[in-house]
């Protein structure tokens, strides 16, 4: 075999490696939690009963989720957190939904006590989804609900 031949085989050889390779690098990439559907709504306490905040969304990747982290804060108090601040919140519970959607639903009880000492007005969730496989997604404001009397 010439020369010529075999410096060609070798560089089509290479080439195809380097796309083969490079296929299997974006097909094995990993994706990030994804968030979806997510509501909150807070009832408040009437007589008899607590009132309760729940926030409840779909979260997704494809190596499942680790938790769900939430933090539930009023708009007047500028507080604005980030994704490190949110490691050490409450968490949510999650229920698997399919192959790779989780149900997680964040409820927290309020007396009327609580209740009366909460800001009116707008309030912002902020999420932090982990995946198993370490992947995290922080969502600023996740949903918004109103707190009245």
């Amino acid at each position: 075999m010439s020369k010529r031949i075999l410096f060609s085989s070798l560089i089509g050889a290479v080439a195809l490696g380097g796309v083969a390779a490079g296929g299997l690098a974006l097909a094995s990439a990993a994706t990030e939690p994804t968030l979806e559907n997510g509501s909150a709504r807070y009832v408040a306490p009437s007589e008899g009963s607590a009132g309760s905040l729940i926030y409840t969304v779909d979260v997704s990747d494809d190596s499942g989720i680790r938790e769900l982290k939430v933090l539930a804060w009023p708009a007047s108090s500028k507080l604005d957190p980030t994704e490190a601040e949110l490691g050490s919140a409450e968490s949510a519970k999650c229920q698997s939904a399919s192959d790779d959607t989780t149900r997680c639903t964040y409820t927290l009880k309020v007396t009327k006590r609580e209740a009366a000492e909460l800001a009116k007005g707008t309030w912002y969730v902020s999420a932090l989804a982990t995946a198993e496989d370490g992947d995290t997604t922080f969502v600023p404001r996740a949903a918004t609900f109103d707190v009245t009397r």
